[in-house]
């Protein structure tokens, strides 16, 4: 593994230089060799035309590995910025100025980015993908340059930039490092023993945190391979387990729910995988979904705890046959791990307060934001990093295993009375009509807060609002049993698949109660 690297180049440029990097469906694959000279002439483009690295290059791109190397590319020689292909013309102007973008890379002359890019004056890269490309290259339409060093970067140079979801405020600038990114990718291939031969298969989005380090930057860090989709889609994702022989995927809850759900109508498929392990991140993973994955692969399932400020992963359940713990999110997995109380920042078990991180992984802080940092960070203890607010509840088990409880901002205030949304989802999850449930708070005249929730119901089962309240009622304290229960085909997702708890009520037209 290339534990020593601190820049993205370097890790590119030490691989194993005739192992796979990439390979996609009905594309040849690319080996490290040829990865790492794409990657020099493509940012010895962008340098040519006039890119410095502190300049910051908006990236919309298809998922796919397009979208993989054009992030690499960036990032060696400038500041990448990956955007949801997904946005607006509005969206986008708007994130481009925000991120003060000097170009922009994109595949389509006439879509709403290259719209909003002219619109603003920014300089637009075209790529193309001929059927000669072998997967993750393209071409661009920039005159070319020399071959840009692998070397050139600097572990503090910033390598990439996000906003955060943004549900309850303006989306804040995530600037993160070589350092960042490249401690979070060992981290990762520490955390799942990953090695040469394994092959990851990636349907995460790559304009998002979990798959542009999970899957892609940990397996490169190990020197193994990412199998490319175009995306999730739970009718294809057989076929390329089948064509891709992945050794582990990593995804959202929704999408293992989805795979879990088609897997008896693929069962020869699902018999032939040679899956080591599943990895779960990016929302809380029900106990039952971990054993109905395990049951149908017959493998292990990580769950893991990220988030963008941690450039990613912050703890991992081990991957060994059984020592993971459902409900948990795992023991510290690179960054140190703490709790913090009304008297300080402890790790002694079951001490419940808000989850605190330091380490070589987290941004230094917010871009341009002295307010939001303020608040982000605990006064750094002399010789140590400061601490990161990280927003979430929890605490340890007498074993190390951190719980994630809730997001203090999802936490339920029913009249002084506090409900853990993810609580009640896990009994909801545990009747037999029940596919998905969210937990989620709606205004009441004289709480404050009510509990409310969202189900959708197991195909071919039926269930009514009043059924499954009583279910609840069984196990649950009075107080925290839903008030509203909306049955739904589909509960609304976030750009990754992630179900959206903040602002259900809104969402779904539910007025405060009284």
């Amino acid at each position: 593994m290339t534990s020593g690297y601190q820049t993205i180049g370097q890790i590119i440029g030490g691989g194993p230089s005739t192992r796979t990097a990439f390979s996609a469906p009905d594309r040849d694959a690319l080996n490290f060799v040829e990865l790492a000279d794409f990657i020099g002439k493509t940012s010895g483009a962008l340098v040519q035309s006039g890119i410095a690295k502190t300049d910051a290059v908006a990236i919309v791109l298809p998922n796919g590995p397009e979208a993989a190397t054009g992030f690499l590319a960036v990032a060696n020689c400038a500041t990448a910025a990956p955007l949801n292909p997904a946005y607006k013309q509005d969206e986008f102007a708007y994130y481009m100025q925000d991120l003060n973008a000097k170009m922009l890379l994109c595949a389509d002359a006439d879509g709403p980015a290259a719209k909003a890019a002219r619109g603003l004056g920014i300089p637009i890269a075209l790529i193309s993908v001929s059927a000669q490309h072998k997967a993750a290259a393209f071409d661009t339409d920039l005159p070319q340059g020399d071959l840009y060093p692998l070397d050139a970067a600097s572990p503090d140079d910033i390598a990439l930039v996000l906003h955060t979801s943004g549900t309850t405020s303006r989306p804040k600038l995530v600037p993160l490092s070589h350092r960042n990114v490249t401690a979070s990718g060992r981290n990762v291939a520490t955390s799942l023993a990953l090695t040469q031969d394994d092959i990851c298969l990636n349907v995460m989005p790559l304009f998002h945190i979990h798959g542009l380090i999970a899957a892609v930057l940990g397996s490169l860090t190990a020197g193994g391979s990412i199998y490319c989709s175009p995306g999730f889609n739970a009718l294809k994702i057989f076929s390329w387990l089948d064509q891709a022989k992945p050794s582990w995927y990593t995804a959202v809850p929704t999408m293992h729910q989805a795979i879990v759900a088609r897997a008896v109508r693929n069962a020869d498929i699902v018999k032939a995988t040679r899956l080591r392990f599943v990895r779960s991140s990016s929302s809380s993973l029900p106990p039952q979904v971990m054993a109905d994955i395990e049951t149908t692969f017959g493998c292990p399932v990580a769950e893991a705890y990220g988030m963008t400020e941690a450039a990613h992963q912050m703890t991992c359940n081990p991957i060994g046959t059984g020592q993971q713990k459902p409900g948990s999110v795992g023991l510290p997995a690179g960054p140190e791990v703490g709790i913090m109380t009304s008297t300080g920042v402890t790790k002694d078990a079951d001490a419940l307060g808000e989850i605190v991180i330091r380490g070589q992984n987290v941004t230094s802080g917010y871009q341009a934001n002295d307010a939001a940092n303020a608040e982000a960070f605990l006064p750094a203890e002399q010789g140590n990093l400061a601490w990161f607010r990280t927003g979430d509840q929890g605490r340890f088990d007498a074993d190390g295993f951190l719980y994630v409880t809730g997001r203090l901002k999802e936490i339920i205030n029913r009249g002084g009375e506090k409900v853990s949304p993810r609580e009640v989802d896990e009994i909801l999850m545990d009747h037999a009509a029940v596919e998905q449930a969210v937990t989620f708070a709606v205004g009441h005249d004289k709480l404050g807060e009510d509990v409310a929730a969202a189900i959708v119901l197991k195909e071919g089962k039926s269930a009514d609002a009043q059924g499954l309240r009583a279910f609840a009622a069984e196990r649950l304290a009075a107080f925290k049993v839903p008030r509203q229960i909306v049955i739904l085909d589909e509960i609304p997702k976030g750009p990754t698949g992630k179900l959206q708890r903040i602002g259900l009520a809104e969402k779904l037209g539910l007025k405060a109660v009284s």
